[in-house]
């Protein structure tokens, strides 16, 4: 009775321990008796005890290796350090399985290897610009290459690229001479544009001064113009008012001799004759000519 038992407990945990639950994105490689037998995705499985064994689980994930820096020989012989991150995807558990040994090794020399070739056909120069282009060939041919093993690239990319140190320098004094020289042309530019907007503003101002300057004079000189016509009027209509009075000779000299009172006030230094006395005094001036004459 305890025979059975013994037995039935050992068939019991034979059972539950073949039975396999596959988690999404896992893939499990069955081997019956040493050779392959098939591949197992996500959900519940039986993998027969002692008669077949998993002898691999793969992700189905895309994979991100980052290896390391990597020296590397340009064109022009300038050495370097490069290194990569690759992106990759198990396509066929199967060929990863039984395909290559240890494929991470395998991808990390390929693209050591891969990575030295196209680098070698380039200059220093174009190295530094060209990364997208390295990239793209460098994804092409790891993809090629590591397709008989199962696994699919889909991405390359070039993380770092280090020169030697003096040549970093050199780099960082022509990138500090550029600078200087496109500051220089903007400065350059920046004086030229405000000498030139200094310039207009004064050639505005004098347009504008010398246009008030216009504008004053002749305001000046059409009030001047109303004015000697203001007087002119006034001076008309003063004697058409005079003449429809009726003014008569004395009393326009009886203004005269008013007037001449005025400006003989004593502190003038001239004397002021009216006419007829004028007339008298140049008669007087006649005769005493005449008379010093017939002496």
């Amino acid at each position: 009775m305890e025979f059975f038992i013994v037995i039935l407990i050992i068939v019991a945990v034979l059972f539950f321990t073949g039975i396999k639950i596959v988690p999404q994105s896992k893939a499990l490689v069955v081997e019956r008796l040493g050779s392959y037998h098939r591949t197992i995705h996500n959900g519940p499985h039986y993998v027969i005890p002692i008669i077949e064994r998993v002898t691999s689980t793969v992700t189905l994930k895309e994979i991100v290796k980052d290896f390391a820096p990597q020296p590397v020989i340009t064109k022009d012989n300038v050495t370097m350090q490069i290194d990569t991150v690759v992106y990759y995807q198990i396509t066929d558990p199967k060929m990863y399985t039984y395909g290559v040994e240890n494929p991470v090794s395998a991808i990390e020399n390929l693209t050591a290897t891969t990575l030295r070739n196209i680098i070698g056909e380039l200059e220093l120069d174009q190295t530094l610009t060209s990364r997208d282009v390295i990239n793209t060939k460098m994804r092409s041919i790891l993809d090629e290459a590591t397709d008989p093993w199962g696994i699919k690239v889909t991405r390359v990319e070039l993380k770092n690229i280090l020169p030697p140190r003096d040549i970093q320098e050199a780099m960082e004094k022509q990138m500090r001479a550029e600078r200087e020289r496109r500051e220089a042309i903007l400065r350059a530019e920046g004086e030229k544009k405000s000498q030139i907007l200094i310039a207009e503003g004064e050639k505005e101002s004098t347009i504008l001064r010398a246009d008030a300057k216009k504008e004053a004079q002749i305001r000046e000189a059409e009030g001047k113009a109303k004015a000697i016509i203001e007087v002119r009027q006034a001076t008309a209509e003063g004697l058409k008012l005079l003449k429809a009075a009726g003014m008569d000779d004395k009393v326009l000299k009886y203004q005269g001799y008013e007037t001449l009172m005025k400006m003989a006030d004593g502190q003038a230094t001239k004397i002021f004759l009216p006419a007829e006395l004028q007339g008298v005094a140049a008669i007087g001036e006649v005769l005493s000519e005449t008379t010093k004459s017939k002496k």
